[in-house]
Formats: structure tokens, sequence, C-alpha cells
């Protein structure tokens, strides 16, 4: 094919842009087409037989084809072939005929241009002879230091005499960056053509002598490595026989290997005390005690991941998305973590430094979700989770760490939480932080101070290793039961979360939604094998849990489950068991009359007092009697100091009611003697508690009592006993009383609330700061079921209660 076979130049023809290649005119070159423009050119020349000039794109070019991502130069030459690929692309065999310029731009789709050949200058043929000798020289010095030119290429490159071709030939064949491509290719005069290609060749030998070196020596490293590899090989198992080993040698070298890719990321305390250790350990004999010792602290303080991190970003979406996921109910914790996050998060956005407030301590009864809140925090920021188990914990060193002096010292556990979380950021539950016990080997809750401070745990110092650690970015998340047990130094870094009891809907909402699927994928069954009927699973949790949280009502249903999966491979003929309240007693052994219901009946000498305790509230009947005698009282049930206190200020209370004429005592109830009968001498009503002695009494004596939120229940019970009135069974109440009669605000009103509506009371009677303060944190569905009435006075109180 020649380019005389097609119509004279100038000429009009397609345009096709390549990205890739650099064509030059003697190339036979695949082409693989995905741009529709190119297609089309390809296609129009194709259909009229025309040639078609392929023009390189500029190295900065993006978008679509337009002719300003040219360049103006390219070679003009036919499609042989054109093949349609299954990808869509298009495949075409392009042969080069001749440089070629575009002048100037036709059509834009396809991209046809006006193009003319590029022809080259005349030379002086001696001149050029000398200048095409000194490219060939260069060429053969490239050759030798490269594998640009094949033997065949180098052939061709000496004999043939067309200049511009030969140029062509070397150009194809070494790397030229677009721009040095396309000025050489442009290029008319031929002479200039050969000098600018012997200063590149001039420079491509240069760094290819270097490139050449640099292997050298690197293949002569390589090989000293291997060299030295077996030879240490050969040593080793020379040793082995003569009874000796350089293990340790390598041991130390791995210690020193290992603290140098750390030492970036580490204090440089860390880096000295570590180096230390290390320099000590090289020159202590192996079979020292102190060498042991040290090398077991080297292993520890080289495993604590410094300067790792989750990098995960904070996002509070993330963190209430999983809350919601994994518990039910619990909107006013849910609300308050998701703040702390929400500070923490925006801090993070805006580059602002620092930690960004106090440690979150959950406080609630057993079970009811403190530890697996923490868990889901852990899982939606993608963060470790470390479980530090503070109950009973005594020796002050289990946290801070174990002097080295010691025999078996160790880091403290918040050490080795990071060692095992494996970074510095991880989530640390310290739970049952309330049950810290302070011995003669130190206060536990001292160094808690330090740890939970965010002033202070930037620079924590465990005893063991010696160096101070920052903890400031670990969130720490404690968990207790009962707040008052934790020192008030402790309390006052912690922001306190109070996680209350669940109402029984709560209880059968989180059982139906997580506890029943959770249990019978554990122990192997389907949800298509087991039916539990709304009804039986009420039943079950009001009559065989006792507990404020959920664990036990967890543990029924897995015995439940064993019962079932039993059945199932006893009977294979069952396909589905079902529970219903007539057969709940052959999967569950005993029930557990947790509260017991009112009668409604009206007695005298008995009233339903609300308690708090700590697996929940609880209805307290307390009793009382009167004997004749002068006027004492006696306490029974185990109660503690404060509430003996509230029973006396409440007889003292009611005495007052009575010498004020507040409480009216029937004269038939105060006992005469026989003188008094005889005379029918005209007794005071006040003489009533002088001539009785009571007894008051709280059931379940084995169990201890303490507060002062029983006030005005003992305030009741007592007038009650002296005036022979009745008291109404419906109706429970709580809140401390004073001597002036005043009824003073309690605690744990939620959980003494959730009491009262299983006990199925109709009516409670609460202080008023309590109603104006807490109502909002009691469920609806109790305040639903409840008539909740506020008192101030004990006269309010009396006349609510007494018939």
């Amino acid at each position: 094919m020649k380019l005389s076979d097609y119509k004279a130049f100038p000429a009009d023809i397609p345009v096709i842009a390549e990205d890739e290649l650099f064509l030059y005119p003697f190339m036979i070159s695949p082409l693989f087409l995905s741009d529709e423009k190119n297609i089309k050119a390809a296609t129009k020349a194709i259909e009229d037989g025309s040639l078609v000039i392929v023009c390189p794109t500029k190295p900065s070019y993006e978008g679509e084809r337009e002719f300003e991502s040219l360049y103006n130069a390219g070679v003009v030459g036919s499609i042989m072939r054109k093949v349609s690929l299954p990808d869509g692309r298009v495949k075409v065999l392009f042969q080069g005929l001749a440089r070629a310029k575009v002048i100037k731009k036709v059509q834009d789709d396809p991209l046809i241009a006006h193009v003319d050949i590029i022809n080259a200058t005349n030379v002086s043929s001696l001149k050029i002879d000398a200048i095409l000798e000194i490219v060939r020289e260069k060429v053969r010095a490239l050759a030798a230091v490269s594998s640009y030119f094949p033997p065949d290429l180098l052939k061709t490159i000496e004999e043939n005499h067309d200049h511009n071709r030969i140029i062509d030939l070397i150009c194809s064949s070494v790397k030229l960056k677009k721009e040095q491509a396309y000025n050489l290719f442009v290029e008319t005069d031929t002479e200039k053509r050969f000098l600018d290609l012997i200063e590149y060749l001039i420079d491509e030998i240069e760094a290819n002598k270097l490139q050449k070196e640099i292997r050298s020596k690197v293949h002569t490293h390589i090989e000293k490595i291997n060299k030295e590899y077996f030879l240490k090989e050969q040593l080793k198992q020379i040793q082995k026989e003569l009874g000796s080993d350089t293990s340790r040698d390598e041991e130390i070298e791995e210690y020193r290997n290992k603290l140098k890719a750390k030492k970036e990321k580490m204090s440089e305390e860390a880096y000295k005390e570590i180096h230390k250790q290390i320099e000590r350990f090289s020159r202590m004999h192996p079979d020292s005690s102190d060498a042991s010792m040290t090398q077991t602290y080297l292993e520890w303080a080289l495993e604590i991941p410094f300067g790792e991190e989750s990098k995960k970003k904070l996002k509070i979406s993330e963190v209430e998305n999983q809350l919601d996921k994994d518990h039910f109910s619990l909107e006013k914790p849910k609300e308050r973590i998701i703040e702390f996050f929400a500070v923490k998060e925006l801090m993070e956005l805006r580059g602002v430094k620092g930690n960004s407030g106090a440690i979150i301590c959950f406080s609630g009864p057993p079970g009811v979700g403190k530890t697996s809140l923490a868990n889901s925090i852990a899982e939606a920021l993608k963060r470790p989770l470390i479980r530090i188990a503070l109950g009973g914990l005594e020796d002050v060193n289990e946290l801070r760490g174990h002097r080295r002096t010691y025999v078996g010292a160790m880091p403290g556990r918040i050490t080795q939480g990071l060692i095992d979380a494996k970074k510095m950021n991880p989530v640390v539950v310290l739970d049952e932080i309330d049950k810290v016990a302070k011995t003669g080997r130190g206060d536990p809750t001292a160094a808690l101070l330090e740890i939970l401070d965010p002033e202070q745990n930037k620079e924590f110092r465990d005893y063991y290793l010696n160096f101070n650690l920052d903890l400031s970015k670990v969130i720490f998340i404690a968990t207790a039961n009962d707040v008052g047990t934790i020192p008030a130094p402790l309390r006052d870094r912690m922001e306190f979360i109070s996680i209350s009891s669940y109402t029984p809907q709560e209880k059968y909402e989180i059982a139906s939604r997580y506890l029943i699927p959770q249990e019978l994928k554990k122990h192997g069954l389907r949800k298509s094998e087991v039916a539990i009927s709304k009804p039986a699973l009420k039943e079950l949790i009001h009559s065989y849990t006792r507990e404020a949280g959920v664990r036990n009502l967890r543990r029924r249903l897995a015995n439940m489950s064993r019962k079932v999966a039993r059945e199932l491979l006893e009977h294979p003929e069952i396909s589905r068991v079902s529970l219903t309240l007539k057969n709940l007693k052959d999967y569950f052994d005993k029930t557990v009359f947790e509260i017991e219901k009112t009668t409604k009946v009206p007695v005298v000498g008995v009233v339903n007092g609300l308690a708090w305790t700590a697996v929940g509230g609880d209805v307290l009947k307390i009793e009382s009697i009167r004997i004749k005698g002068k006027g004492s009282m006696q306490l029974t049930g185990s109660l503690g100091d404060i509430m003996k206190e509230s029973a006396l200020i409440a007889y003292s209370v009611v005495k007052t009611l009575i010498d004020t004429k507040k409480l009216k005592i029937d004269p038939q109830n105060i006992p005469l003697s026989i003188k008094e009968k005889e005379e029918k001498t005209a007794v005071d009503l006040s003489e009533v508690y002088k001539r009785y002695d009571l007894h008051i009494h709280v059931p379940d004596g084995a169990t201890p009592k303490d507060g002062p939120s029983a006030g005005i229940a003992m305030v009741s019970v007592i007038s009650s006993i002296l005036s022979s009135r009745k008291i109404r069974s419906e109706i429970a109440m709580t809140g401390e009383v004073s001597l002036s009669g005043d009824v003073l605000p309690i605690g744990g009103l939620r959980e003494k609330l959730i009491a009262a509506h299983k006990a199925d009371m109709s009516k409670v009677l609460i202080p008023l700061k309590n109603y104006e303060r807490d109502l909002d944190d009691i469920p609806q569905e109790v305040k639903d079921s409840l008539e909740i009435v506020p008192v101030s006075k004990v006269e309010e109180v009396l006349k609510q209660v007494l018939v």
C-alpha cells in the first residue's frame, strides 16, 4: 500500500485520537477504539476508501475528543482490517504511510481535518552522513547498556540509508515523553532532527549506565546477604553440634528492630526506658534471674500498640442505629449516650483537641443492660472492647502494675487491655465499679481517680513499665449497681446514666424481639419449631421471674429451650411445640411470686409501703399491733438505723396529731383501769398512746431494709392501729416524713411505681416534690394504670388512706 494510491494531499480525512501510542509511518499496529467519535472516523474511512490520520492526545487531556486536545500532527495511513469486539470496542489494523500535519479542522463528529504531508528539507549529503555515523555510534552504545534495540533492529539501522526512517525507527524503540516525541516528529529539518536525537541518546546512555551500575551493586549486595545467611545457617548447625547457641543474640536483635520500628510513635521517655532495658539484657548472663525478668519486661513493653488507633470516624447516627437495634426502650439512657458522642464528633469535625467531658457510668439493677450498652457502643464505633471486672478488686497493683522488683510482676489490667486490643483507643468497660474493695494493699479507687480523670490520664504511669501511657483516647465506660457505695471523689469523676427497671410490657417486648430468637438460635432450634402464646409469655414474666432486668427471664427461656430440644429428639413425630397457659408448668419448675396482689379489702394496722431494692421496686406490707402497756414501741423485720429512726419520727408525729385532735380517737379504744371503770372517770383521749405498747413489723424479716421513704407508711399504720380505723389496701405510698408532719421527697420513684403497677394498686401517694420533678421518667403504661396523688402533709395522707 502506497501513499500514491490515494488522492493527493492536502486533503480532508477522518481523524482518530490515540491516548497511549505514538505511531510512526513504517508501523503496522492494532488500535482498540472505544470512543464513539473514533469508531465513526474509522467507519467513514473504510466506507469512503480514504486514509485516516492518527493523532496522539496531549498529556493533560481529559474529557471528550476535541481538536484542542490533540497534537496537530500524526501518521497518515490506511485501515487494513476492522473487527467489532464483544465488549463494544472496535479493533482496527492500521498501516502508517507518512508523517502529516493538521492544518485546520473541518468537522466535529466524526473528527475530520484538512491534512498535509510533512516533507523533510534537503541537506548536504556529506554532512548528514557524518551525523548519521555519530547517531549509529550512540545507538550501539545505548544498546550495550540497555535492552532497547534487538539485533535485527540494529542491523536495519546500520544498513538503511533513508535518514528520516532511521530517526523514526530509533524514536519508536526508546522511551520518549510525548512532548519530546512530538517535537522530533514535526521537525522538517532532518539535520536538526538528528542533532536533537543525539542529545537525547547521550542523556539516555548516561541514565542507563547509572541504572546498570545500581543494579550491579544491588545484585552484589543480595549475593552477599545470601552468602551471609548461608554461613550463619552453617554456623548454627556447628554451634548446635558443639552445644552452644546464638538464638539469644537473635532475640536481642529482634527486640532492637521492634523498638526501632515503634520509635516514631512512642514517647521519648518510653523509648529511653525500653532501650536501656535492651542494653542491660544484652550484657546479662542468660542464666541469671534478672535476665528472665528483663526479657519478660521487654516482651510486654514491645507489645504495647504505640500510635495504633481505630481510624473510623465517629458518627452519632451509627451509634443511635446500633443502640436502637440492640436495645428496646431505654430512651433516656440512649439520648444521653448520643449527646455524649455528639460532643466528641463535633470536636473531631472542628479539629478541637482534648477530652470532651466526664466518664460515663451506667447505674442500675442487675440485668437491665448496662454492659450490653457498652458492647453496642464499641460495635457502632468499630473499636475493640475490653472488659475489666472490678468486682472484689483489692490490690491497687492490679490496676497500676506491679513493680519489677517483685516475683511474678506484670503490667496492670489497663495496660494489658491495650495490648489485647492492639489499639490505643479501645472502649474499656470497668464493670462493677461500686464493688471495689479497700484493704491493706492499697485503695484501688485512688488509682481509678487518675485513670478516669480526663485531665490526668494523658500521663498514666504503670509501675511495671516505668513510663507514662496516654489514655486520653480510650473511651471508659463504668457500670455500677449502687452508686451510693462509690467513694465521693470517684463519683465526681463520672457522669451517671441511670438505667431503671423494666415494666412488664417492656419485658414482654424484649423477650419477644430479642431473647426468644437469641435463645432458640443458641440451642439449635428453628422459629417454626417453638411457639409461645402471648398470655403464656406474660405469665412467665409475671410469675416465674423476680428481677428488675431480664437476666433471669433469659435463663428461664434457656431452660425452656433445652426441654424443647429434648422433646423434639425423643419424639420425632412432633414438628412444633406450643407453650400455653395450660402446659406452662411442664416447662418451668416453680413460680416466684414477685409481688403479692392487693386484696382490696380494708384492714386495721396493715399498710402498703413502696421500697427500692437492688433488683428493682417492691411492695412492703408494714404490719402493726397494739398491746396494753405504757407507750413503748418495738420494731422488727431486719430494719436499718435510718428506718428505725423513721418509725420513731412517725410515732412522734402521730402523737402530735392526737394531741392536737387532728386524728380522732374513739374513747372506747382507750383501756380503763378497774378503778376508772367503777368511778366512771373521764379519760383524756391523748392517753391512748400512753396505755398501749406498739409492735411494728416489716415482713420478710431475713432481708435487710433501710431508708427514710417508709415514713408516711409508718404514720399511716400507727394512726390506724391507735384509732382502730381501717386502711385502704388498694393504696400504696412512699415518702419521708419530718417531725413537723411534712412529706419530703424520696429516690427510686420509677422502680417503686412499677412495683405498685405489678401489684394492681389503684392509687399511689407520693411526695409533692417528686410529683413535680420526676413524673416524666415514669413509663406511660404505669401512669395510665395508677392514680398518682401528690401529698405534702401527713394530714393529706391520712385523709386518703383511713376509712
